[in-house]
């Protein structure tokens, strides 16, 4: 599928509500770097968010050592950026490759879908598996 002779990149976040769409209405990614930049972003907010709310947590649960705890929401806002640019880059060139060599349109809701994948592997991947065959 070539590209659409009128088509512009949609403005971040171009989610629409999928239920009863109307013609027109529903905005598509096109290009590899459309949706790398769209699921890039998606991953930086879900794992700022996520991580956020773990910082939030450890700053209620050890609120008495104060001094060390104010270093610990910027860690992990840096942390967050770091994970999220790697995970959020490799993801959204995958699925944009994916999507061009399928000669498919992509919503714009896939890249905030993947993002929250992302960030449900960090979190199951964080915890230790004991056990096995």
């Amino acid at each position: 599928m070539s590209l659409p002779g009128h088509y512009e990149t949609p403005h971040f976040p171009a989610l629409y509500w999928p239920i009863g769409v109307l013609p027109g209405e529903p905005q598509y990614l096109y290009t590899v770097q459309d949706a790398w930049r769209f699921t890039l972003f998606w991953t930086l907010i879900v794992f700022e968010l996520c991580h956020l709310a773990a910082s939030s947590y450890a700053l209620l649960v050890q609120w008495r050592n104060w001094k060390v705890m104010l270093g610990v929401v910027p860690l992990y806002s840096v942390l967050a950026g770091v994970e999220a640019l790697m995970a959020g880059s490799v993801v959204g060139l995958l699925l944009g490759a994916v999507y061009k060599a399928g000669d498919f349109r992509m919503s714009t809701w896939l890249p905030f879908i993947w993002a929250i994948i992302n960030v449900l592997v960090l979190i199951l991947s964080s915890f230790s598996v004991q056990g096995g065959l």
